[in-house]
């Protein structure tokens, strides 16, 4: 499934390179992507969130 190895791909990467959640925030992602789904995850795990329910 191509959605799947997108995400592998990105969190590969990111899990190679050692990156921190800043380190994912801080990085360019393009829209719309799967793949931006890191960056919101990393958002969320500093604390600043884009998407979210109420907001």
């Amino acid at each position: 499934m191509r959605s799947a190895s997108e995400l592998i791909a990105a969190a590969t990467l990111a899990m190679r390179l050692e990156a921190t959640a800043e380190d994912l925030v801080a990085t360019i992602h393009a829209h719309p992507t799967l793949a931006e789904t890191l960056r919101e995850a990393a958002l969320v795990a500093v604390g600043t969130p884009i998407h979210t329910a109420g907001r």
